[in-house]
């Protein structure tokens, strides 16, 4: 009988263990922990795997087959395509007040874990806009241009559709037909991707207003009369001021960004045939910082970022390997320009066509009426870029353009001829010492018919050159925007920058504040703003006959 109990007895503690083990593990999966942990794990691969996808091109074309090998005639064509996404629905037009599951995992590290000490001085709080401002424009992207079909530009996060690849002239990854005036999403898109995103505004040392300002004036630019034009700025205005965030600072902490000149934005008169809205000479908003692909030289709140290029790389690698290429690729002109002719007499676009067209040396992509669908293909504008050691910038519209961008995009080294192109725009991104990365010919001196562009480059030392040319790439990094959907690890793009000078001049304001002065009365005159910007002083400089009557 003792044998008999002695084997019995640890046979039941081991039926009891046993049960108990089934019984945890039944309750714990079935409790709200453990299905919160994966719904959350489960909604976050969703959104790693599929994106952020927005409304389909309506006429999409068909794949076209990378290749690294350029064998393909300039005349060829090279159509832009989308790539092959899951359509499902647009998580951010489904969900109206864009509390997505970044979000909440946001909301919840911030519960378990508290500020991240990394993230001291970074935190942005992102307002919660009414989809008017931002996803109902998107919704409604038929509308934004009467002369080019904008919603082909919506897919991959705003960056258009992927690129071919069959003349060689691009990576295999990473290329996009990106619309110039689609910053705005693109930003926001990043935006959602940043390290420091909080939920809680009392521990932010900026906030991110997401309003479209570029997609809905342009709307209204044409034969449209003032209070349509202005009727969403106000809009923003009241609600914005209406906010516990607004007090904190007047809105000095808060700031936005636009996909389109700050000029679409200064109108300064109730006139109907007078261009643009009001938005940012409302007293509200010239308390905010507005990042514009080109600001006002005269207004201590406007910076200058750089416009949408079609490169967005995915990796560090990406960005290393295109510059690894730029510097090997060789250049078969002296000089290139990519553009259309002007009527207007004060701009010198006719002379610069005149004069490359007069040289051996220089290679003319015209996109004038006739040509323009050339100028309209990535891989054409792109080849004439890589192709050349000097690429020609002047003025069109406004001092700005894209182009200069996706010169340097190519390691060529871009001409400017007012200094309002870049040099007083993009001080955040730019080296001062323009000299360094490119070439200042004044466009008096060519309008007079006082220069020859020629004989200007050749001047320069093939050492010279190849210096100079390395600056150019090294700023690349500098003037891209990353793919939203990715994160780079070491490169800063030109969104990681942005955000610093934000962050630099929102802390600037808190400073003033405590230390008694007003940070709406800066060191320097307003109208000289370019001037301080870029070298720190007042004075008399040869270059204020572009910037005072």
């Amino acid at each position: 009988m003792e044998k008999s109990n002695g084997t019995c007895r640890p046979q039941s503690w081991f039926v009891i263990f046993v049960s108990f083990g089934l019984w945890f593990v039944l309750f714990y999966f079935n409790s709200e922990a453990f299905i919160s942990s994966k719904n959350k794990v489960q909604s976050v691969m969703a959104d790693y795997v599929y994106g952020i996808t927005y409304p389909q091109s309506i006429n999409p074309v068909e794949n076209v087959t990378d290749t690294d090998e350029s064998t393909v005639d300039d005349n060829s064509v090279d159509e832009p395509v989308e790539i092959d996404e899951p359509r499902n629905e647009d998580p951010i037009a489904k969900n109206g007040n864009e509390t997505d599951d970044l979000t909440d995992l946001v909301k919840e590290i911030e519960a378990d874990s508290g500020p991240d000490p990394s993230c001291s001085g970074k935190y942005i709080y992102v307002h919660d806009l009414p989809s008017e401002f931002n996803e109902d424009l998107i919704k409604e992207c038929r509308t934004l241009n009467k002369w080019i079909e904008m919603c082909q530009y919506m897919v991959n996060a705003g960056l258009g559709p992927r690129i071919g690849n069959s003349q060689g002239v691009f990576s295999t990854k990473g290329w996009f037909s990106t619309n110039q005036f689609m910053l705005e999403v693109i930003f926001h898109n990043r935006m959602k991707q940043y390290k420091c995103l909080t939920t809680d505004s009392s521990i932010a040392s900026a906030v991110f207003v997401p309003f479209y300002a570029g997609f809905e004036v342009a709307r209204y630019l044409w034969d449209t009369d003032v209070p349509t034009r202005d009727a969403a700025s106000l809009a923003l205005v009241k609600w914005l001021t209406s906010k516990p965030e607004w007090k904190v600072l007047g809105g000095r902490d808060h700031f936005m960004v636009s996909g389109r000149i700050t000029w679409d934005f200064r109108r300064l008169t109730e006139k109907d045939e007078d261009w643009g809205n009001k938005l940012m000479v409302l007293p509200e908003v010239r308390n905010m910082s507005t990042l514009t692909i080109e600001a006002s030289p005269w207004h201590r709140n406007d910076f200058g970022v750089p416009y949408p290029t079609y490169f967005h790389p995915s990796s560090d690698s990406e960005v290393f390997q295109w510059q690894s290429r730029m510097r090997r690729q060789r250049k078969r002109f002296l000089f290139s320009f990519v553009g259309a002719p002007r009527n207007s007499t004060k701009l010198i676009r006719n002379q610069l066509i005149d004069q490359c067209l007069s040289s051996k040396k220089c290679r003319l992509l015209d996109c004038n009426k006739g040509n323009k669908k050339s100028c309209d293909q990535p891989s054409k504008v792109m080849k004439v870029f890589q192709n050349s050691i000097f690429c020609l910038e002047p003025p069109g519209d406004s001092p700005t353009r894209r182009s200069a961008f996706d010169a340097i995009l190519a390691g060529c080294i871009p001409v400017f001829f007012h200094p309002g192109s870049a040099y007083t725009q993009y001080t955040w991104f730019l080296p001062r010492d323009y000299k360094k990365y490119s070439v200042y010919i004044p466009e008096d001196q060519v309008r007079d018919g006082k220069v020859n562009i020629e004989s200007v480059l050749q001047r320069y030392s093939r050492d010279q050159v190849r210096r100079m040319k390395e600056e150019v790439i090294k700023l690349i990094p500098r003037v891209i925007y990353a793919d939203p959907r990715s994160k780079l690890e070491t490169v800063e793009d030109a969104f990681d920058i942005a955000i610093e000078g934000v962050l630099e001049r929102v802390e600037k304001a808190r400073i003033d504040l405590r230390e008694g002065r007003n940070p709406d009365e800066p060191p320097y005159l307003e109208t000289n703003t370019w001037k301080y910007n870029l070298f720190k002083t007042e004075e008399k400089h040869e270059w204020d006959h572009f910037f005072y009557d």
